[in-house]
């Protein structure tokens, strides 16, 4: 719900809800119960009869309908209820609001809505119009609290109706015909991700936000937003009598925020479903977890448990390694028209990449590589693509004498020069980029090396005070120091520099001894 409302991650909402647990702002939230205490049902009552009135007040008990929940600890809700603000960051109270009306809202009195279908009938017809709707009758709990979807679309069909009678006559002032299209399924947003994980009886509200952040910081998944295609459609009006029609322009396929299969998250699933199965399958997780359960109820011996899933697993293992072909990923895209040599694509060691030729041991001539660019994808690159990223590296010309290259490399597009690697902006293609634009990037690399270099000593060509993300900071041998706070970095001397490291790895030791000790006690 915070992913819906506000834009926060999975990961972002856990921490949020952990630094105001540990502030005492709300109760555990690592849990699916929705159980309150006696203590809480008291006070939701006095503050919505406080704040709404009588009729908005409806004390209940919920009783969880997951299989499995786990149920140790109370619902999640704000510690003192009567409290409608908690000090911290601006996410933080958003989050606490979130908490504390939907605590309130459980509480609520019922909304009443008047569901409506209106029938019109068209004269020398056996079709219909439909118009369906709903009207607010009583609000209820949604004047505390209204739950967002995942469609915005689905919120917006929610039309309000004018009154209407049976047989009443209608003129039809304007009909609009529009030419729509089928939709594919949605693909995956974080908080959709997780209902569906609920629905599936896969992990536990502990386990929800390091399985998606794991996902995406190993590159199986790719969050992030996807521009849309211009397509036409028809529009026809009926407006007194008359019929026009016109021809409309409309975005389509616009993704924001969404999660998207890697090329290696491909591969990796295509492997995993292909030869272990009965792992990737939707109820073995559930099936473990209730396995768990018996075993934590004292139902089950947990040995007996790992022997039943570790054999079998065990000889699949073996199996695999036999059997498996490793070359999985590889599409071959046809012969290239020039050499006659077999052009395909595959997963390499640092990402995808386009092959030009055949690994053959006996011959001495090597296959060609290059990397893919962004956008680009195994299943979907194209022959001619695939040899258009043959012509990198590009010489572009010279500056200041030097030559200026552009490449592809491990961490994408790049433009060299005098030894130094300056990288292409977002919207830089480097089979289309000109000298002039390599210019500009090689002068921005420059102006932002030369900020963030604060300090050099000649003592120590090695030792610096840099400016970083997070702000100034010590550098040598390719370990950072922390500056103490109200130090003025530009008035740092030589012997002020090794002074701060010479303390800061003092307290490291220290702190790892102390770690030590406590590991024994």
């Amino acid at each position: 719900e915070a992913s819906r409302k506000y834009g926060f991650s999975v990961s972002q909402t856990m921490t949020l809800a952990q630094k105001l647990y540990e502030a005492g702002y709300i109760t555990y939230m690592r849990t699916d119960s929705v159980n309150l205490s006696d203590l809480a049902l008291a006070t939701s009552r006095e503050v919505v009869l406080k704040e709404f009135g009588e009729k908005y007040s409806h004390t209940r008990q919920y009783k969880t309908r997951t299989k499995g929940a786990q149920e140790a600890h109370e619902a999640i809700r704000p510690t003192y209820i009567d409290k409608e603000k908690v000090p911290g960051t601006t996410a933080e109270q958003k989050l606490y609001d979130l908490i504390r009306k939907r605590t309130l809202a459980s509480q609520m009195s019922d909304a009443q809505l008047e569901r409506t279908t209106i029938t019109i009938e068209v004269s020398g017809s056996k079709y219909q119009f439909v118009a369906s709707g709903e009207v607010i009758i009583f609000d209820g709990f949604l004047k505390a609290y209204s739950e967002s979807s995942d469609d915005d679309s689905e919120e917006a069909s929610r039309d309000l109706l004018p009154l209407v009678k049976v047989g009443q006559a209608l003129q039809p002032k304007q009909i609009n015909a529009l030419e729509r299209f089928t939709q594919r399924p949605a693909r995956y947003t974080e908080a959709s991700l997780v209902k569906k994980l609920e629905e599936l009886g896969i992990g536990r509200p502990s386990t929800y936000a390091p399985t998606i952040s794991t996902i995406i910081a190993r590159g199986y998944v790719i969050k992030e937003d996807r521009p849309g295609i211009e397509r036409p459609y028809q529009s026809i009006t009926l407006k007194q009598g008359k019929i026009t029609q016109t021809q409309k322009v409309e975005v389509t396929g616009a993704e924001k925020a969404k999660l998207f299969p890697s090329d290696i998250g491909i591969v990796v699933n295509d492997f995993l479903v292909e030869y272990f199965p009965n792992i990737v399958n939707y109820n073995f997780t559930a099936q473990v977890e209730e396995k768990f359960d018996e075993i934590a109820m004292g139902k089950m011996e947990w040995t007996k448990m790992i022997d039943e899933f570790y054999k079998p697993f065990h000889d699949t293992v073996k199996k695999t390694e036999k059997e498996s072909d490793y070359t999985k990923g590889e599409r071959v895209l046809g012969t290239d028209p020039a050499t006659g040599k077999t052009v395909s694509v595959r997963i390499g060691r640092y990402g995808p990449v386009v092959q030009l030729g055949d690994n053959d041991p006996n011959s001495k001539e090597k296959p060609q590589y290059a990397s893919l660019l962004k956008g680009q994808l195994v299943s979907t690159i194209t022959l001619e693509e695939a040899l258009s990223l043959f012509k990198l590296p590009r010489t572009l010309g010279s500056f200041e004498g030097k030559e200026v290259v552009v490449a592809v490399g491990r961490f994408g597009p790049y433009v060299r020069h005098a030894g130094k690697f300056y990288s292409l902006k977002k919207d830089d293609n480097p089979l289309t980029i000109d000298l002039n634009r390599a210019i500009e990037i090689i002068e921005e690399g420059r102006l932002k090396e030369k900020q963030r270099v604060i300090k050099t000593f000649t003592e120590d060509p090695e030792l610096m005070v840099l400016n970083g993300r997070w702000g100034p900071y010590i550098s040598k041998a390719k370990s950072n120091y922390k500056i103490p706070k109200g130090t003025n970095a530009a008035e740092l001397t030589y012997n002020d520099c090794l002074k701060i490291i010479e303390e800061s790895e003092k307290k490291e030791t220290t702190g790892k001894k102390g770690t030590k000790t406590t590991k024994k006690k």
